[in-house]
């Protein structure tokens, strides 16, 4: 089971869940992107007890884009998972703390509140030092929301990519999607 971990503001029905969605689904491989609230306790415990329903009967992978990464990266080191981390809001906290106000979901155009002790939520998912060898990062120097050395400083050693150009977005991900599979080991089907 792959789970996708969407970003700040965004959904399960954001484009790149949709275009990740469509690839695993055509391949027979089980994943799901869910819509996490916007509180980090509320996403993360939702993310949890997906885990855990999981873990019981296979071997559960994280992909995670922007905040997602962030996530992602917490909760491989909690359950010792794999993780694809995507231009990853490697420090979350000081990040979105000049995000702090009103917020719009980029999926229904919803208003939400950021405030504070949101930032302060995210501060207690903060891992000192990830274990590289469960992380393939993918960053983009053209990401205009996040500073791509700020993730590669911090994670180093990892499997990663990093390629000229691109956006926040991650343009072109679907030529690093075979890359993915098989860094979980999830084989193609034939």
């Amino acid at each position: 089971m792959i789970i996708y971990i969407h970003g700040f503001g965004s959904s399960g029905e954001a484009n790149k869940a949709k275009l990740l969605r469509a690839h695993f689904h055509e391949k027979g491989i089980r994943f799901i992107a869910p819509s996490l609230p916007t509180i980090p306790d509320l996403a993360i415990h939702t993310l949890d007890e997906l885990i855990e329903s999981y873990l019981a009967n296979e071997t559960v992978y994280l992909m995670g884009s922007s905040l997602g990464g962030y996530y992602a990266l917490y909760l491989s080191d909690k359950y010792h998972l794999k993780a694809v981390l995507i231009n990853p809001a490697i420090n979350a906290p000081e990040t979105l703390d000049r995000a702090i106000g009103h917020g719009v979901n980029y999926y229904d155009n919803s208003a939400y509140e950021w405030n504070a002790s949101h930032v302060e939520m995210l501060e207690s998912y903060e891992i000192e030092e990830p274990n590289l060898k469960n992380l393939f990062v993918l960053l983009q120097k053209g990401d205009e929301v996040l500073d791509y050395e700020e993730a590669f400083d911090v994670l180093e050693g990892a499997k990663m990519i990093v390629e000229e150009g691109g956006t926040h977005s991650f343009e072109g991900l679907e030529r690093h999607f075979e890359a993915i599979q098989r860094f979980f080991g999830v084989a193609l089907k034939v």
